[in-house]
């Protein structure tokens, strides 16, 4: 019976704390950091500091970073990548999904700060060494966008891999030199995505005669809607079976597929939008879905150039 009992209890409290990520992010949603902190507290009262708890905890600096509270946003970032190097010592970086999160929002939070504050290149030099630490795994693309975010703008654009592709066969950098060039990085599962179909379809149209190229990488992600893991042939099927529901007027769009790809850009965020110029180099990154006026306002301004 009394082990019936410690079971039983110990349920509980797992299944109390199991939303201390849902419960963080209502609380600082409503701008309560104080309640934020006190669920904090009491979790780490009664769990520990758990993988759980510090990507709870990392969105103390996230909402900072939003708040333009750049001081406090650094010590809630360097506070959750210091409990994150404690855990590192006993376990892989990807040996469950919460640690990396925690992990990569601390980097991604410091970066943005430091820049916020007038040291760019602080920030730059953190990132460069922070890829080369945690190359490979899986906070390695959401680093490469935050240092394309502050360095990649008017750098050559790299080069995109399209052995593999639907649609028609991708041009390569080199051969799209003198075309403004549109960059779509989308994702099957992504809603976003699919939302910004058509207002690309539209600008393709609206800026064809000023010789605009679209081309949409996209990449596998081990999954469909219907197979939990999936061979690569049938998420390639499923990512087909998608373009043709929901980008149908992009169909034409080539469309190379390829993880190096959203690696080298950084797409960690889907949709990324790039816009590069007609010598090759990067004039516009944008982490994110994009309103139909400002997206045809930045492509306005790369024709005009």
């Amino acid at each position: 019976m009394r082990l019936r009992i410690l079971l039983i209890s110990l349920l509980f409290a797992v299944s109390a704390w199991a939303g201390i990520v849902d419960d963080v992010r209502r609380s600082l949603a409503q701008n309560n950091f104080s309640g934020a902190e006190a669920a904090l507290n009491s979790y780490r009262g009664q769990q520990g500091v758990t993988a759980e708890y510090l990507e709870a905890y990392s969105w103390l600096g996230r909402a900072a970073l939003d708040h333009e509270e750049y001081p406090q946003a650094e010590a809630y970032a360097n506070q959750t990548q210091t409990l994150a190097l404690d855990q590192l010592k006993q376990r892989r970086l990807d040996a469950e999904p919460h640690l990396p999160i925690a992990l990569g929002a601390a980097l991604e939070v410091r970066s943005q700060a430091l820049a916020a504050r007038g040291q760019r290149t602080q920030a730059i030099a953190m990132l460069q060494s922070a890829l080369h630490t945690y190359a490979n795994t899986s906070i390695q693309a959401r680093l490469q966008k935050n240092l394309n975010l502050l360095a990649l703008q008017g750098k050559a654009a790299p080069a995109l891999k399209g052995d593999e592709f639907l649609g028609s066969k991708p041009p390569t950098v080199v051969q799209l030199k003198g075309s403004p060039v549109l960059l779509f990085f989308w994702a099957h599962w992504c809603g976003d995505c699919k939302a910004e179909a058509p207002i690309i379809t539209q600008l393709r149209s609206e800026f064809s005669g000023k010789g605009l190229q679209v081309i949409g990488p996209t990449r596998r992600y081990g999954y469909t809607a219907q197979i939990e893991h999936a061979s690569a042939s049938d998420e390639l099927q499923y990512i087909d079976a998608v373009r043709h529901r929901f980008y149908s007027g992009l169909l034409d769009m080539p469309v190379p597929i390829s993880a190096y790809n959203f690696d080298t850009y950084g797409a960690s965020t889907t949709p990324t939008l790039v816009l590069l110029d007609r010598a090759g180099k990067v004039a516009w990154y944008h982490p994110g879905a994009v309103p139909y006026a400002e997206l045809r306002g930045e492509i306005e301004k790369l024709v005009a150039r």
